[in-house]
Order: structure tokens, then C-alpha cells, then sequence
């Protein structure tokens, strides 16, 4: 049994390794290794120099990135340790070129330049790859269980007290609708990127290659990966690209928390029944318990990445005059909170399958609370007489009373009989309102996106 220090790593390892192709130590060196290598290959076009590059642009392999870990901490055939990872890529790649190239593996660059292009193409590919994927799916699952209970009546709650009635699908529609728009708003969002030197004023680049236009060369550099090109930075790239990522994922899981709590309390309320797999324990010592833990376990990671996600929003426009490292560790918990994001995700989706709806104890709920009809009553009695709210306000508000008694108070109203026929016809489960347009109105906004 391995040991780790993070849960991520060890006992939900399985479910978040498919982010350590984006997150790990590993993978962040071999993002700026790409970088490095691509950089070259501009950059000889660029100074008009050719050269054959084959063994320099070889994909790195899990033994490269090992040497490249030992110039960081040990040192190498003769190079002594660097105790800077930057400049230990740069020392690596520099063994598989001939003496005449050596010196232009990372010309003119600062680290910065290549680390943020790097963690930009990090972040976008495992958002592209792997996280929005999986909020499609969760959110394609809550769809089909809003038009499967279109129409399963339930007790709408406002206040925690019980209010008209709503129907299970409109509820969980709504989650689709807001899940859907923020969608919509992270996949626009262009990461940026920046390739200026030391402080942002293409400083080594113009004063040793004066005669080329290092500006457009970087911006033709970045945005040939994929990028938003940034050309006025200090030597950091301004975050405000990846605060739009982290603050939009902050709302959907925000959405997603919300959800969990709203299930939660159906699943306590016995209006969602949980389903019982032969041999799991819901408690120690309790054998009866079927306990919503996917729920309660996806609302636990949806609070850590927010809180990270907050984090990272909040400090890392922040640095001291051109350049500080105190964004660099807080950069490397990037995947931290995206691995909590998806191990929420997982959950949810884990816990969508293990649910029925018990409509029948919903329908039950909504017929013991007839008092709900009230809001209808005296809506259509404000055109037949004074003061109907004022009515059934006295004589329903924190009363028990039954649909007997309402529809006698309605008989002795002084309005017209078809009034009074009307409302008595009315039954608490058929007061819902235009669920169907609603669905359909849903669907335009969901399609549109």
C-alpha cells in the first residue's frame, strides 16, 4: 500500500488519474520541455538558421525526466545541481544538440516565459480533455432526470416551509439551465499567453537581434499554440485569464453544491429512495442505514476546490513590482482544486445512478398540504371582492387545515358560483403551472448553446 499525503493520491487515485497527465510534477516538466522545443524551432526559422533537429525534438521519456530531476538536485555528467527546475530543462535539452545550437536553447527567454505558455496549455488541455467532458456528462444525466419526472408533482419549499407545488423534473430542469450557461461561458474563455523577457520589454531579444520584430514573433509564437496572445505584461503573464476559468468554475460548482444539498434533503424527506447494493454498510453499527454519501462526499470536494479556487482568484493577480515567487507554489495546487472539481463531478454522477424518485410519497406530501392552494384562491377572488389575501391569511397562516374546510369557506364567499366551482375543482396536484412550456422554453436555451 503506497503511502501519499493527499487523499488525491491515494485513496481517490483512481478516479483523478486522469488529470496527472496535466498536473503532476512530471507533466509540468514535459509542458516546458514542449515549450522549449518549439521555441527553437521559431526561433533558428526566425534567425534564418537551419539545422537538423531531430534528436532535440525526440519526445521526452519517463528516463529524460528523471536526468532532468537530477541537474535540478544532484547534478549530471559534469553539471552541477541547478536548484532551479528552468534552468535544468534548459541544461537537458542542451545534451542532445551539437556545440553550434547549444546557447540558443532558451535565448533570450526568461523562465516565466516559457512556464506560463506551459501552465496555460496545461490548464486548457485538461479542461478540453478531461473536466468539461465530465461536466457535459453530468450535467446530460441531470437532463434526462428532469424530462423523466417532467411531470412527478412535489411540494415546492420556500423558507423551509412548504409553499405551491413544483414538479421534480422543473426542479432539477433548473440545474440544467444554470449548468448549461456557465458551460457556455468557460468553453469561450480564451487562455492567454506571453513570451516578452525579464520584465516584459522584450529587452535580450531586441538588443542582441535589433533588426527583427521580436514583438510579432511572439505574438506569432503564441498564438500559434492555441493561445490569446498578452503583449504588454511585467515578467509574469497577468492572470486575469486563468481568474476567469477558476471564477467560473467557482459558479458551477457553487450550482453543483447547491444541487447536492437539494438532494440531500429530498433523499431525508424519503422523496428520493436510495438503492440498496447487496453487501454495503451505510453505518458500523447501524444495518438499517443506506446513507447518501456520494452526495455528502461531492459537496465536501466541491467546498475544497472552491475554497482553492477563491484562492487562487484572489491572490494571484497580486506581485510585488515586476516579479515575486510567491504565485509560483500557489500555481502548482492549480490541479489540485480541478482533481477536487472532478472527483465532485464523479461523485454526483455516481450518485445520480444510485436514485429513484418516490413519487408516490411526494404526490402523498403535496395532497397533506392543501393550504398551498391558497395563493390560487386569491389570485383569481382579487377580481370578485376586497381583501381575499387578507381572508385566507387569517384564517390558514399557521394552520393545520384540511381541503374540506377550504372549500367550505369558499362556499360561503359572496362571489359568483362559477368563481366558486372553479376553485373548489382545483386540487393541489394540479397546481403546477405550464410545466410543458417551461420544458420547451429549457430546451431552446440548452440547444442554443
Amino acid at each position: 500500500m503506497k503511502q501519499a499525503i493527499s487523499p488525491l493520491d491515494d485513496r481517490y487515485s483512481a478516479i483523478t488519474q486522469s488529470l496527472l497527465k496535466y498536473f503532476s510534477e512530471l507533466s509540468y516538466l514535459l509542458y516546458r520541455v514542449r515549450i522549449e522545443q518549439e521555441y527553437l524551432v521559431a526561433l533558428l526559422r526566425e534567425l534564418g538558421i537551419k539545422a537538423k533537429l531531430d534528436d532535440f525534438l525526440k519526445p521526452v521519456t519517463e528516463k529524460d525526466l528523471a536526468i532532468i530531476k537530477k541537474i535540478e538536485t544532484k547534478g549530471y555528467r559534469g553539471i552541477p545541481p541547478t536548484n532551479h527546475d528552468g534552468k535544468a530543462i534548459e541544461y537537458f535539452l542542451k545534451l542532445r544538440l551539437p556545440k553550434e545550437l547549444k546557447e540558443y536553447v532558451h535565448y533570450g527567454l526568461t523562465t516565466e516565459d516559457v512556464s506560463n505558455l506551459a501552465l496555460s496549455l496545461m490548464i486548457r488541455d485538461a479542461f478540453c480533455e478531461v473536466l468539461l467532458p465530465r461536466l457535459k456528462s453530468l450535467t446530460n444525466e441531470l437532463f434526462k432526470l428532469a424530462k423523466a419526472n417532467k411531470l412527478v408533482v412535489m411540494p415546492g419549499r420556500t423558507h423551509g416551509q412548504y409553499a405551491v407545488p413544483t414538479t421534480f423534473g422543473k426542479e432539477i430542469l433548473v440545474y440544467v439551465v444554470r449548468l448549461s450557461q456557465q458551460l457556455e461561458l468557460l468553453k469561450k474563455i480564451k487562455l492567454q499567453g506571453k513570451l516578452s523577457c525579464v520584465v516584459g520589454t522584450y529587452s535580450a531579444l531586441h538588443y542582441a537581434q535589433p533588426k527583427h520584430d521580436w514583438l510579432s514573433f511572439s505574438k506569432r509564437f503564441v498564438t500559434e499554440l492555441g493561445l490569446e496572445w498578452q503583449p504588454v505584461t511585467t515578467q509574469i503573464l497577468p492572470p486575469e485569464g486563468y481568474v476567469r476559468i477558476f471564477n467560473t468554475l467557482h459558479r458551477i460548482n457553487s450550482i453543483l453544491l447547491d444541487l447536492c444539498r437539494d438532494m440531500w434533503r429530498y433523499i431525508s424527506d424519503e422523496w428520493i429512495v436510495l438503492k440498496v447494493k447487496k453487501g454495503e454498510a451505510g453505518s458500523s453499527v447501524m444495518p438499517h442505514k443506506v446513507n447518501p454519501i456520494n452526495f455528502e462526499n461531492a459537496e465536501g470536494n466541491l467546498k475544497i476546490a472552491n475554497s482553492l479556487l477563491e484562492l487562487f482568484a484572489r491572490e494571484l493577480p497580486l506581485s510585488r513590482l515586476q516579479r515575486d515567487l510567491s504565485d509560483s507554489t500557489i500555481k502548482r495546487n492549480i490541479g489540485v482544486a480541478l482533481a477536487h472539481s472532478y472527483l465532485a463531478y464523479s461523485s454526483l454522477l455516481k450518485g445520480l445512478s444510485g436514485i429513484e424518485v418516490n413519487a408516490a410519497e411526494m404526490l402523498n406530501a403535496v395532497k397533506h398540504h392543501p393550504e398551498v392552494l391558497t395563493e390560487a384562491y386569491q389570485t383569481v377572488l382579487r377580481e370578485n371582492m376586497q381583501k381575499p389575501y387578507e381572508l385566507f391569511r387569517d384564517t390558514t397562516r399557521g394552520r393545520s387545515v384540511t381541503l374540506k374546510q377550504l372549500h367550505q369557506l369558499i362556499k360561503q364567499l359572496e362571489v359568483p358560483e362559477e368563481v366558486k366551482q372553479r376553485l373548489i375543482a382545483l386540487k393541489p396536484e394540479d397546481y403546477t403551472g405550464d410545466i410543458e412550456r417551461i420544458f420547451k422554453e429549457a430546451e431552446k436555451l440548452i440547444h442554443s448553446e
